[in-house]
């Protein structure tokens, strides 16, 4: 029992940690936030950013890689 709750954890730190060095990679795309689709409003004392190409561009490759993912797990 023990053995299997410790096998969950380390795979979950794993997922973890690819998920962090995604995000520290995301976040040197000069790029990623300005695409076509991505909507700002800026007024005197209001902004707001609603990135809905980053969203879909993210959102493709998180399916084409979870896809990848679950046809080798079978």
């Amino acid at each position: 029992m023990f053995g299997d709750i410790g096998r969950w954890l380390i795979v979950a730190g794993i997922v973890l940690l690819g998920i962090g060095v995604v995000f520290l990679a995301l976040g040197r795309l000069p790029w990623l936030g300005r695409l076509p689709g991505d909507i700002l409003i800026e007024r005197e004392n209001l902004r707001i950013f609603i990135p809905l190409g980053t969203m879909i561009l993210l959102s493709l490759i998180l399916t084409l890689v979870l896809n990848v993912i679950a046809r080798f797990w079978r």
